[in-house]
């Protein structure tokens, strides 16, 4: 997929760094001789299954096959222990993972194109309807622009999921503790039954009923029956979960542990509140330091003001209407529902705000040097808040009638740019190719001719073939280091220049440490590289136009 096409390599190129390049203690691999401060656990995952023997493609499937199955089971269960509908917890994932907003309307373009033959209508249709280059339509799918392409989210989501959870629970267990034990029918959103039809309750009759006829058991059991674990050991180990985040997604860490200090101002559990963030500090601390310790990342290119996140010169009530759609006035409406009792309780609700911070501060402050990351934190504002929505279309649906069309037709609405977006995606023949055979078969010759760990100089661009080895690159995609806090303008410009095989070209070599150069089609296009410079150098390798020099100082 289109979105992938930027990402895929460096991620690879992590990977391979692991797997072929014994990168520990981990150096960035795209940009050799500072300390790699990405967030890389979910490849380093990867990499064990290459060195257990599995290759590239089966390395990522794997891991990202049990994470997407995970993700949406997690988040199941966590609307499941909290609004106590079933139907809500169905409807949640749906809502994470097709989301989208009014792009759909563009439907309406391609519907023009029909006179022309469907084949011509189907061609017409915009690669994304969520995200499209050079406009204001920026929240992106899940799927298309989080969970594929950027693939710490695709770790951070679940396992945040699963911290969310246990607070919830660990709270409901303090609640369960002062009043005694709920009644069985009593529901998250605040009342006895509310939710449970008239139907429902027929059924669980007719159950018992047969349990005291044929002995068996007929009785629906409680949705997640559980060990009885107490709140303090629950919050423990969301801490120590939670901990795991800022080698995995550091957005993802920084969003969770400012939800968790509001909600700890709310709820005033101290002393589980306070255990959970001394688990969390024991764990999460040592890797900080890490991190930052000897950091060449500028962290004030993390932070700065910006209003209104990425909506260009558009308003920001109708940035965000067409590009979350209907999502918004259905969280108001769910908060708002009048009727004999409220839909959302004051205790979902008060859990609940906290989460809005993911979507007011990145409205408010640039959280990384490029704006239109701060989605790595407003997601999870949408994530909070689908259990809410699909409470409320649960309702609609339940009530019958017209409002069970109401309930279809809002389901649809939100989720329907997302689900074209992924029907695109499954449905396309289009193919991107990232690297070529000759470019591949270059890679093996590197392996094998140069030792884990040297340092490799090559154009500055997103897929070279060294990102397949293992071995760091000197300097990698621009793009790529730019954000991630790197100041990359001096070392770009002295690879030209050593390309040019200037006067100054030899000492950059020994500056550098370099081992070997690169001289192939990336390094003529890009760096106008100088044939006759590098052939005073021993080739050690050639494949498909590609030439592996070996740097040898004087």
């Amino acid at each position: 997929m289109l979105n992938n096409f930027g990402d895929l390599p460096f991620h690879l190129s992590v990977i391979t760094s692991f797997a072929y390049g014994n990168n520990f203690p981990p150096d960035d691999p795209t940009y050799a001789g500072v300390r790699f401060t990405y967030p890389f656990l979910t490849d380093f995952v990867s990499a064990i299954f290459v060195r257990c023997g599995a290759d590239l493609r089966q390395s990522m499937f794997i891991e990202n096959f049990i994470l997407g199955v995970s993700f949406v089971g997690l988040l199941h269960r966590w609307a499941l222990e909290m609004v106590r509908d079933r139907l809500a917890a169905v409807i949640t994932p749906l809502l994470v993972i097709l989301n989208g907003g009014f792009g759909w309307v563009l439907l309406w373009e391609s519907a023009k194109q029909y006179d022309q033959g469907l084949s011509a209508m189907l061609n017409s249709i915009p690669n994304s309807l969520t995200i499209i280059p050079n406009t204001t339509w920026r929240w992106g799918n899940a799927i298309s622009t989080l969970l594929v392409p950027q693939r710490g989210m695709l770790l951070g989501l679940p396992i945040a999921v699963i911290v969310f959870t246990q607070w919830w629970v660990a709270g409901n267990d303090t609640e369960t503790g002062r009043r005694g034990e709920p009644e069985k029918n009593e529901t998250a959103t605040g009342g006895r039954g509310e939710g449970v039809t008239g139907e429902r309750k027929s059924k669980r009759r007719k159950q018992k009923k047969l349990t005291a006829r044929h002995g068996k058991q007929h009785l629906r059991v409680s949705p997640f029956p559980r060990l009885r674990v107490s709140s303090i050991h629950r919050m423990i180990a969301a801490g120590i979960i939670a901990a795991l985040l800022p080698l995995v997604h550091a957005h993802s860490f920084i969003a969770v542990m400012a939800v968790a200090g509001c909600i700890a101002l709310i709820q005033r559990r101290w002393r589980d509140w306070i255990l959970f963030f001394l688990a969390a500090s024991l764990v999460a601390l040592p890797q900080m330091w890490w991190s930052i310790h000897n950091s060449s990342v500028d962290a004030a290119t993390f932070f700065d003001w910006h209003l209104g996140w990425d909506r260009g010169k558009d308003n920001p009530v109708w940035f965000w209407l067409k590009n979350t759609g209907l999502f918004i006035p259905l969280i108001l409406a769910a908060i708002l529902w009048l009727g004999k009792k409220r839909l959302v309780s004051r205790r979902l609700l008060l859990f609940y705000l906290p989460f809005t911070l993911c979507f007011i501060v990145p409205n408010l402050v640039k959280m990384a040097p490029w704006v239109w990351d701060n989605i790595k934190v407003l997601f999870y504002w949408w994530l909070a808040s689908a259990p809410i929505v699909a409470l409320l279309l649960a309702r609609l649906w339940h009530q019958r009638g017209l409002r069970r069309t109401l309930a279809v037709a809002l389901f649809v609405c939100v989720t329907l740019a997302g689900s074209v977006d992924v029907a695109t995606i499954v449905l396309s023949s289009a193919k991107y190719q990232v690297f070529d055979r000759p470019g591949i078969q270059f890679s093996e010759i590197v392996k094998r001719e140069t030792e884990p760990g040297a340092r490799i100089v090559h154009a500055p661009v997103h897929n070279h073939p060294v990102f397949l080895t293992g071995r760091r690159s000197l300097m990698g995609y621009p793009g790529h280091i730019w954000t991630h806090g790197l100041e990359y303008n001096q070392r770009e410009g002295e690879i030209k220049r050593l390309y040019a095989g200037g006067p100054e070209a030899g000492g950059l070599l020994g500056k550098y440490d370099i081992k070997y150069a690169v001289l192939g089609p990336h390094e003529r296009n890009v760096a106008n590289a100088n044939d006759q410079f590098f052939s005073s150098f021993t080739k050690v390798g050639e494949e498909g136009g590609y030439r592996l020099y070996k740097i040898v100082q004087p």
